[in-house]
């Protein structure tokens, strides 16, 4: 597997757990630690897939996947919510807030890898379209 994801995520425990997964299936990882610099990342790298935490300590996940879903250059990549909030609704609130997946923490392995392969599978044809060279 190839492919370039960001993970934004304040906790650093569930950042080396998901870093070290995805690394260790061949993906690219880069990081950010707060919602706002997650959007600059996101518009500096132009990720794949961005995996996103939804309790930020600046802006919220919801809100971060907001502005990226309303810029025209960023609103083609596929954003997963990765959220302790596992209560009835809660995947409905983050796919209604823009999210185009949602993971429970705690992140299983194969869980993980599977949903990012499926979105990444899906999402081909839109990254060609979108990718710089």
């Amino acid at each position: 597997m190839s492919g370039k994801i960001l993970y934004v995520e304040d906790n650093p425990q569930n950042m080396r757990l998901v870093r070290k997964i995805l690394m260790a299936a061949g993906y690219d990882v880069i990081e950010a630690t707060e919602g706002l610099m997650g959007v600059a990342v996101a518009a500096r790298e132009c990720p794949d897939l961005i995996l996103m935490d939804v309790n930020l300590p600046d802006i919220n996940g919801l809100e971060a996947t907001a502005r990226l879903k309303a810029s025209p250059q960023l609103a083609w990549i596929p954003i997963i919510a990765v959220t302790a909030n596992a209560m009835h609704g809660d995947r409905e609130h983050c796919i209604a807030a823009g999210c185009d997946g949602y993971l429970a923490k705690p992140v299983m392995k194969n869980e993980l890898l599977n949903t990012v392969a499926s979105f990444l599978n899906n999402s081909a044809p839109a990254r060609a379209g979108h990718r710089q060279s």
